[in-house]
């Protein structure tokens, strides 16, 4: 059996895999998230390992994980955890969505071959610009800093005592050489950091380290269990879908947004606000764009209405029939791909004595698919073929949502049927991978697909003119938003 860890901004999962890679059992538990001033987010590790502790206790309490053979972490990704000499956490984890380090990535971002190495825009929640934070607003600190690890990392050391990352979470830090899949001295001195304080680089499907006995001892399990790489959260999600070469991707309805496609070699565009980052098995690379509010922005919508969110999109059944006269842009907390605005805020456009609540839930749903257009034809522009795409997360339960998005992007979505293919799932596959159970081909494949909703091509027109004003809007407005 193989475990696979996701370990998420609210709460971590694990995920228990038979030897055939299909799930027996999943556990989770969640935690808070801190945030002391206004554009903070910090995290306390400790709550990742007591959830760890919780989630292995309620596993090992109906099944025996003595057959346990390899474990996987996926984590959210960028986020600094400082470390000192003897492996304690300094402070707080600061996450992802932090944007304290606004100027500080603005500074790395101009610098010379910082885009051309990272083949990435500095975004203020990458690590590199926290470090130069901390190094600045809080320098006692900074100078006891041994190690930093990302989230993922964290969790490997606690498995393992051992520092080490895999190279799909590592491209988000802003001191890695992207293409080259190793830490870029020019990079590190860029951020005022040194190389001996990042941890030891392995492929995510590579083994990493060995469980510490202690905790084989106190769940049941082998001393000789495996830790590999693991990966990034979306690329985790992408070895639990499948997507791991050209034409293979992924429109994911969470939160946020993410256009994501696998890619057989390294081609950046940095100034599309395209993440270009490492895949998590070797040779890989993935691009994806991001919209910070996808299925946020229905959430928001079903706040201000008193309607559930599930009660709005019920309301709108397929057939779609054209696009609406209200236009929405889903622009509640910034943007990323490819506007990298942090400033810009939504907005609904042409509402009228008529407009109603349906009209306003459709709005959202193409702001939504529009904004996701957006993502595509950036990850276009660096030459990638997105062919079809799977359809994952909570709002692909609306068959609306995704006849709207498909038509609007031209391209087939697939909905999976019912089952795990998520990060966990993903994390779990890589330590098969590092356990020998099979080769990333025959481990990394596909789920079973319960329908394909085509795009409707008697409306392609119009939807291309909808999406011609959508574009038109955002630089006509966001000086009024600052």
């Amino acid at each position: 059996m193989f475990l696979g860890l996701d370990l998420g901004t609210s709460g971590l999962r694990v995920l228990l895999a038979g030897e055939d890679g299909l799930p027996l059992a999943s556990v989770s538990a969640d935690y808070g998230v801190s945030h002391p001033h206004p554009g903070w987010s910090e995290q306390d590790p400790r709550l990742w390992l007591e959830a760890l502790d919780t989630c292995m206790a309620a596993l090992g309490a109906d099944h025996d994980l003595r057959g346990v053979r390899g474990i996987g972490v996926s984590g959210h990704m960028h986020g600094a955890v400082l470390l000192d000499a003897v492996g304690a956490v300094i402070r707080p984890c600061i996450l992802w969505n932090d944007t304290r380090s606004f100027a500080e990535a603005a500074v790395l971002d101009a610098m010379e071959d910082v885009r051309a190495l990272s083949g990435n825009i500095v975004f203020p929640g990458f690590t590199a610009p926290k470090l130069l934070w901390v190094k600045a607003q809080e320098p006692e600190a900074f100078a006891r800093v041994a190690k930093v690890v990302l989230p993922a990392g964290y969790m490997n050391f606690h498995l393992t005592g051992r520092a080490f990352a895999d190279m799909s979470d590592s491209a988000g830090t802003s001191w890695l050489d992207t293409g080259a899949r190793d830490w870029s001295a020019q990079l590190l001195q860029a951020g005022g950091m040194r190389a001996d304080q990042m941890p030891d680089l392995v492929e995510g499907c590579e083994v990493g380290g060995t469980l510490r006995g202690d905790l084989a001892l106190r769940w049941g399990m082998s001393d000789k269990v495996v830790v590999v790489g693991g990966a990034g959260d979306n690329a985790a999600a992408a070895c639990g879908t499948g997507a791991m070469g050209e034409g293979q991707g992924f429109v994911s309805l969470g939160t946020s947004g993410v256009l994501l496609t696998g890619r057989d070699g390294y081609a950046p565009l940095a100034e599309s606000a395209v993440h270009t980052f490492c895949h998590a098995v070797p040779s890989k690379w993935y691009q994806m764009g991001v919209i910070l509010a996808a299925t946020d922005s229905l959430n928001w919508l079903a706040q201000v209405t008193g309607e559930g969110p599930a009660a709005l999109s019920g309301a709108l059944e397929a057939p779609i029939a054209g696009p609406g006269a209200v236009r929405f842009l889903p622009y509640l907390s910034g943007e990323r791909t490819p506007h990298n605005d942090s400033h810009i805020r939504g907005a609904f456009l042409n509402l009228s004595v008529g407009t109603d609540r349906a009209a306003l839930t459709q709005a959202v749903m193409e702001g939504v698919a529009f904004a996701l257009r957006d993502c595509a034809e950036a990850i276009r522009a660096t030459g990638a073929d997105l062919g079809g795409l799977l359809a994952i997360g909570g709002g692909s339960a609306s068959r609306f949502w995704l006849e709207t998005i498909a038509t609007v992007l031209d391209l087939p979505l697939s909905r999976p049927e019912a089952g795990d293919f998520g990060a966990a799932l993903g994390a779990a596959r890589l330590a098969m991978v590092g356990a020998g159970a099979g080769s990333v081909d025959e481990v990394m494949t596909r789920p079973r697909i319960a329908e394909t909703i085509e795009p409707r091509a008697d409306l392609s027109a119009a939807y291309a003119d909808a999406y011609a004003a959508y574009r038109a809007t955002y630089p006509a407005i966001k000086d009024l938003s600052r």
